[in-house]
Formats: C-alpha cells, structure tokens, sequence
C-alpha cells in the first residue's frame, strides 16, 4: 500500500440518461447536471456531509455509495487513506432515472484514482460499471457525451461518440420516485423477434442521429424493448412520452424511470403538451464527464 499523491481532490460529476429509446443497457448521454464532491484524507476516521438532493436518506459511514466505490478504488491501486473527510453537494434526483447512483461511483473512483496519481480509464470504467451491472449510466458520467456501452464477456466496455450540437436535452422530472430492480424485474425474458429486429435498427439509428442528423430522432427513439412493459410501474410517464412524440417532439424514458427524456429540435417543450405533475429542466449535453481536481 502506498500513501495517496495529494491531500485531497474535488470532483464534479454529471448526471445521465440511459437507453435513449431502444438501445437498451447500451447507450447512455451524460447532461449537464452535476454532483460536487470534496475528498479530505485526514489522520483518521470517517466524516460524510451530504446536502441537496438525497441528504436525508443516503447513509453517512461506510454504507454510503460514495465512500464504497472510493475504498474499492483505493484497494485496487494500493493506496492507503488514513481516513476520510467527504462532503457531497448533489443537485442529481435520486431514484428518478437521471444516474445518481452512477454519479456516485463514478466520483467514488475517480476520487481513488485521482489519489492514486492515476486519470480515470478502461480499468475505472470496469470497476465503477461493476457495482452498477451495466455500463451505460457509469460510462456517460465518465467520459462525458454519448457512449455506447457492452460487453466482453467479463468486461465492460464503452466509447464516446461526439453529439451533434444540435441535441438539445430538455429533462422532465416528476416528483414519485422509482426503483431500477423493481422497473427492470417487469421486463420479459424473452421478447419477440420481430420487437428484438426493431429495437437492433432503432438503437443503430439512434447513435446515428445523435451524433449526425437530429431531424431523424423521433423516429430513433421509438422503442418496443423495455418501455411498453414498464407502463404499469409509471403510467403518466408513459403518457407523458406519448403526448411528446404525437406532438412531434423526440421522447423516451430515461433509464428506468420516471423521467422523461425529450429531445426537440429548439429545446423547448410545445406549451399545448400537458407536463402537469413533472418540472421540466433544459440541460445542456455534458461533454466532459467527471472532473477532478485538487483540493484548494
């Protein structure tokens, strides 16, 4: 073990959306939303200060995300921190379908990386994509952008793809809350092939058009994968995702839910379209990922 290469690190972490339509546990988009983190090595202990969102619920000791996904980091590179000050400033919904929990493993790692005088990498994504048993949130919050994640056999994989600077996010984001093992425990174990050809043309269009052509949206993001056998788990979200794209505007859920993900051409949602119950937030496309730097 190997004492750590600063005194401490602030990291700042976007939130992200997942699937985008069809691509299913493999495309994901990371959204100017952000986590602030400091990370003090101290002499000893731990110390965890949570403000914002998700303060009165999220554990403070070793229970907590963060701290988990930073001791992981820290063991796999051999460096030892006394102790731990750590202070979360979260401005990301939880349990909303906005990759909270992928925001903080991401600045869990990073943070260890950062301390073990390492940049994040194919390994950090490994390990971040392991607590969340797929890559796409993890890798978006990461390396900023669009991504397109899977898997090698063990190994999870991913690459950035450059959006289009004309997709423009608009999130819209109800107050319920949802869970992402209860969303996914709705879906089938098999689907038709017909559904399983659809969703394989729409995710490759999808990429497609975020990254080219945004006029062709509406149509990439259209799914027969996981949405239709999640309506029962948030039934306004679904409408809500209907009324968008029977208006013209490119729609889909984002990750498991309840957020909505819009994507119309002049970032702004058409006013005859019914939001009631949801806070419609524009964010721009994160193009960074998650930054360190150290502490002042």
């Amino acid at each position: 073990m190997t004492a750590p290469a600063a005194r401490g690190v602030r990291v700042t972490v976007p939130a992200s959306t997942a699937n985008l339509g069809s691509g299913f546990d493999a495309l994901g988009m990371a959204l100017g939303l952000h986590d602030e983190l400091e990370f003090a090595v101290t002499g000893g202990g731990l110390a965890v200060e949570v403000s914002g969102e998700g303060a009165a619920d999220v554990p403070t000791d070793e229970g907590h995300l963060v701290v988990r996904a930073f001791r992981a980091a820290c063991e796999l590179l051999g460096v030892e921190v006394p102790g731990l000050r750590l202070t979360c400033r979260n401005a990301i919904p939880h349990a909303r379908g906005l990759g909270s929990s992928a925001a903080a493993v991401v600045a869990g790692v990073a943070a260890g990386f950062a301390l073990a005088g390492r940049e994040s990498d194919t390994s950090a994504l490994q390990l971040a994509a392991e607590f969340e048993g797929h890559a796409d949130n993890a890798a978006a919050a990461m390396f900023g952008g669009v991504v397109i994640a899977w898997t090698q056999g063990d190994r999870y994989r991913a690459v950035r793809v450059e959006p289009h600077p004309g997709v423009t996010p608009v999130v819209l984001v109800p107050a319920v809350e949802s869970s992402t093992e209860t969303t996914r425990g709705l879906l089938p174990s098999k689907v038709p092939h017909e559904d399983a050809a659809f969703a394989a043309g729409r995710s490759a269009l999808a990429v497609h058009a975020l990254a080219t052509d945004p006029s062709l949206l509406l149509e990439a993001l259209d799914d027969r994968l996981h949405e239709p056998y999640r309506e029962p788990a948030w039934p306004a979200t679904t409408r809500l995702v209907r009324s968008l794209r029977e208006a013209g505007v490119p729609a889909a859920v984002s990750g498991a839910g309840p957020t909505v993900l819009a994507l119309p051409p002049d970032g702004v949602v058409p006013p005859h379209v019914d939001t009631g119950g949801f806070e419609v937030c524009r964010v721009p496309v994160d193009l960074g990922g998650v930054r360190v730097a150290p502490l002042g």
